[in-house]
């Protein structure tokens, strides 16, 4: 029960998607949003921002796409 598990050694790379409000990006990043409201971050276990996309759907297409499994942050 209380054995350390290390969650990287099941193959599986979590990485975590959020809604970003583009109020909250820096200025060039909202010039080029498009007008949207919101895009979609997509950080690492460590919480680095990997990436940055216009929908969650492709948020989570470029996750497995590039082998790593999505979850939602709310």
């Amino acid at each position: 029960m209380h054995t350390p598990f290390d969650f990287n050694e099941t193959g599986k790379r979590i990485v975590y998607v959020k809604a970003v409000d583009v109020a909250d990006l820096p200025a060039d990043v909202q010039a080029g949003a498009q007008g949207r409201k919101q895009l979609y971050a997509v950080h690492d276990a460590e919480g680095e921002q990997l990436a940055l996309v216009a929908d969650r759907r492709m948020a989570f297409v470029l996750a497995r796409q590039n082998d790593l499994s999505p979850v939602t942050v709310h």
